[in-house]
């Protein structure tokens, strides 16, 4: 018997439909209109729970078809992300660490200069926003997190942040050869990778769409400018992280602990950075680092009707 259930039309409409079919759907709309999608579906989907619930039906987190266990949400190809608050997250994941220096800025009209006047890096690490031709890169207006255009990334001082150094890239399948396009432009050679195998709470893994096969990890590559950094010590870690995917955009624990085993008392650098990856120790510069939405220039853009500056509007590609 088919349940008469509010908001299960919506549901099923969203469940049944080809992925393919709602991407490119909700790659046309703009930024409003994604959310009011999003929380057309939410509140869809609130009513079928509160429907089931009354019905004496308790859904268990994790439950899943055939008495298997859920192998992990599945999502876009280098998008790890959801729409959120802060009020949601458990504030202990949010305490911001006392010996990190955030720096609330849009990285690509941030004034790097006094930056690289005080300081020479041992160590980069940057997760780029990579523009995909089958993502929504309207999400950078909504969420105060601008995706740039590869032109924007390469723009980016990083050679004058690092005389001798290691720079590590997270990387996605469409964009490897970019980021070895840009290891050349900046004058960096590569000399390792690291993969990080994303598992759930149940240590399967946490798989994600990809073009040919289901993505269950993420590459970050390294490379190295001029000599390697002071006091640097080799072998000490796997080039293989096995771990847990956690908040939005957050890379795991592991990847900090085996940069700072490796170059131990370094100067480290984090671009992009949000919130959830500030850490001791650590220059993070990132327009989502206070975890309440854009720098104040960013901000006056919007409220003025203009753009965020760099960011990509509508379709990519």
């Amino acid at each position: 018997m088919l349940l008469d259930l509010p908001g299960l039309p919506a549901v099923q409409e969203l469940v049944g439909a080809p992925v393919g079919d709602l991407r490119d759907r909700w790659a046309a709309l703009d930024a409003e209109q994604l959310e009011a999608e999003i929380q057309k579906y939410k509140a869809a989907l609130s009513q079928v729970l509160e429907g089931l619930k009354r019905l004496g039906v308790e859904p268990g987190e994790d439950e899943a078809a055939d008495g298997e266990e859920a192998e992990g949400q599945e999502g876009i190809e280098g998008v790890d992300w959801r729409y959120g608050s802060v009020e949601e997250l458990d504030p202990a994941e949010w305490q911001v660490p006392p010996h990190c220096i955030p720096i609330h800025a849009n990285v690509t009209t941030y004034d790097w200069s006094r930056l690289i006047a005080a300081c020479q890096f041992d160590v980069i690490m940057m997760d780029p926003p990579w523009q995909l031709a089958t993502a929504n890169p309207t999400r950078g207006v909504a969420l105060g997190y601008s995706q740039l255009t590869d032109q924007h990334i390469a723009q980016l001082p990083i050679p004058r942040l690092q005389r001798n150094g290691l720079l590590f890239v997270w990387v996605i399948n469409a964009k490897y050869q970019s980021c070895l396009d840009l290891f050349d432009q900046w004058g960096y050679e590569l000399v390792d990778e690291i993969v990080w195998v994303k598992m759930t709470v149940n240590r399967r893994l946490a798989k994600s769409h990809g073009f040919y096969l289901q993505h269950a990890k993420e590459v970050c590559l390294v490379a190295r400018k001029g000599e390697d950094p002071p006091g640097m010590r080799s072998g000490v870690g796997s080039d293989v992280i096995y771990s847990e995917r956690r908040g939005q955009s957050q890379k795991p624990e592991e990847i900090y602990q085996l940069i700072e085993k490796l170059v131990p008392y370094g100067k480290y650098l984090e671009i992009f950075g949000r919130k959830n990856n500030l850490r001791n120790f650590w220059v993070t510069v990132g327009n989502e680092v206070t975890g309440q939405g854009p720098p104040k220039e960013d901000q006056r853009a919007l409220q003025e009707g203009l753009r965020i500056p760099n960011a990509v509007y509508g379709r990519a590609g």
